[in-house]
């Protein structure tokens, strides 16, 4: 079965949820940029889009159905994927930061001098962490309660409580300007570091810092990926908007 690499990024992640494995793994864009279409983000990430269509096609045998190591959040309730992304990814973040942070700093004391990249990667996580704090607050008060009080309201066949923000397009615009900031970061670190690769004088702080760093962009992914591509759409279409 040929892959048609016209199609975007975020379709293959939604139809075969194990796909996002894929792409992380080869470095495609999923979260952020998953409306471009595969062929154009492969090209962005200077992965050959042979390679990938071939890993995409291990994931559907012919005749058979798509393996898929991920859950396939399109058929749950928005209440329950919105419960997922705080208990799994919120509280990932937030456990995260203080950990890496501290870490960070005995790394760049010790290697600072010899790696002065180390001290604007520490800028640049702590920047970070600092927009995430405020970002994941705005999502936990404001936000998903509005999506989980309106799906409530249209299960029982009443219209949306009336909220302050107007139509939820307007803090869901907002939400996706920040994932974007987020991943503007990521991406700055992963080229600083040529990927976290280890340099050949790392202490175990060093090499252990580098593979925190590389777990939270990794998880960060994930959690943009259900809130742009899955929680944000449906919210807007219960809402009669365009996605």
């Amino acid at each position: 079965m040929a892959i048609d690499t016209t199609r975007t990024v975020r379709e293959f992640a939604l139809e075969v949820p194990a796909s996002v494995e894929v792409f992380e793994k080869l470095g495609v864009d999923y979260c952020c940029g998953g409306d471009k279409r595969l062929a154009d983000a492969c090209a962005a990430a200077g992965v050959p889009v042979e390679k990938v269509t071939a890993a995409l096609e291990s994931l559907k045998p012919a005749g058979s159905t798509p393996r898929a190591s991920a859950t396939d959040w399109n058929g749950r309730s928005l209440s329950e994927l919105i419960a997922y992304i705080t208990g799994t990814h919120h509280v990932y973040v937030r456990t995260q930061i203080p950990t890496i942070t501290v870490l960070l700093d005995k790394v760049v004391e010790k290697h600072g001098p010899n790696h002065p990249e180390l001290a604007t990667i520490r800028e640049n996580f702590d920047a970070l962490a600092q927009e995430l704090t405020a970002h994941l607050m705005k999502e936990e008060q404001i936000l998903f309660p509005y999506i989980v009080s309106n799906e409530g309201s249209s299960a029982k066949g009443k219209p949306a409580a009336p909220s302050c923000f107007g139509s939820v397009e307007n803090p869901i615009r907002m939400m996706r300007y920040e994932h974007d900031s987020a991943g503007e970061v990521l991406r700055g670190m992963r080229q600083m570091t040529s990927g976290y690769r280890v340099p050949e004088d790392a202490c175990t702080s060093y090499q252990r810092l580098y593979r925190l760093l590389e777990e939270f962009e990794a998880d960060l992914h994930q959690h943009i990926h259900l809130e742009n591509n899955i929680l944000f759409p449906r919210a807007m279409r219960a809402e009669g908007l365009a996605a």
